[in-house]
């Protein structure tokens, strides 16, 4: 069997999967450059917690009315803002609302775009009609505007009491306001239908292999050959997947903020870039700029590392 599932697309070895990132040299910068990314974000969510438990002002929400607006300089690296607090500091602890945003969402998505893709590949029949309808459905609305009216129900309380006490709930356990909550979901619940198609298709395909057929008539039950046979065959796409969604969720979460329907006091690149653009014409550049490059960096760093991965674990393209 196992020489049956080599060829198959499982994705190969963890060191083989590191020492072939490795070789890569703009590969191995980008993942570097994650890692720092998400090192910055889980700091900023542990003294994000200590702050509130502690009842203490964050660093980057403390002002200097004497400074506001100041440019560049050796106390301030990237400015200050219209309100004397520290751009920087603003820019750096917004790391952790896209992180937070692009984890979770791209969680959401792989989900359901796994779970529903397997159903309707492996199962077909009425599974794979259901499912299909399903995806057509949401693949026909503008993903954009339904994550916008997602979040502008929620953040402005339009929703019914009973719900709106959910997602507060929900909100509170994650750290986050209820209007990034809807962001997560939004994004999440219209994310998942590309990797749903994909999935479906690989399958439609591995149901059919000679080891899925051997292990049929063994006896194993159609959940046991999902577990132990399709999805170890498909995790090359769904990690490939991830990355890809990761970066389309940090930047819709930057594009809902700058609308004003996402973070409402927490900091964010997009309400940064919204705040900052007023005083453009006065030459106050360096909010909106120093926002861009951390946007552009992490973005450029995913998208960079999710071409390297699917080099790396696309059977199709392994041994190219």
């Amino acid at each position: 069997m196992s020489s049956d599932t080599a060829g198959t697309g499982a994705i190969p070895s963890s060191p083989g999967v590191l020492r072939r990132l490795c070789a890569r040299k703009l590969a191995l910068l980008s993942l570097i450059v994650s890692l720092c990314y998400f090192g910055v974000a889980l700091f900023a969510e542990g003294y994000v917690i200590y702050c509130g438990q502690k009842n203490v002002e964050p660093v980057y929400q403390m002002r200097e009315e004497s400074e506001c607006n100041r440019p560049p300089s050796l106390k301030h690296w990237c400015g200050t803002d219209y309100l004397g607090r520290d751009v920087f500091l603003r820019a750096l602890f917004a790391t952790r609302t896209a992180v937070k945003v692009g984890v979770i969402a791209s969680l959401i998505a792989t989900l359901f775009g796994v779970t529903l893709g397997i159903l309707a590949g492996y199962f077909g029949g009425t599974a794979d009609d259901v499912v299909v309808w399903i995806y057509s459905t949401f693949a026909s609305m503008p993903s954009l505007l339904f994550i916008l009216a997602f979040a502008l129900l929620v953040s402005k309380g339009f929703l019914l009491p009973s719900m709106q006490s959910v997602f507060n709930a929900f909100a509170a356990l994650l750290h986050t306001e209820p209007g990034m909550l809807a962001v997560y979901l939004g994004i999440g619940l219209t994310g998942w239908v590309s990797l749903c198609r994909v999935v479906r298709a690989e399958g439609m395909r591995i149901r059919e292999a000679q080891y899925v057929q051997a292990a049929r008539t063994l006896g194993a039950g159609a959940f046991s050959i999902i577990f132990r046979h399709v999805l170890p065959n498909l995790m090359h796409l769904v990690i490939i997947y991830f990355t890809m969604q990761f970066a389309f969720a940090v930047m819709t979460e930057v594009i809902v903020s700058y609308l004003g329907l996402g973070v409402q006091f927490e900091p964010s690149w997009g309400v940064m870039i919204a705040d900052g653009q007023e005083r453009l014409w006065r030459g106050v550049w360096w909010e909106v700029g120093t926002a861009s490059v951390f946007l552009f960096v992490l973005v450029l760093a995913l998208n960079i590392l999710g071409d390297a991965l699917r080099d790396v674990l696309d059977p199709s393209l392994r041994n190219s």
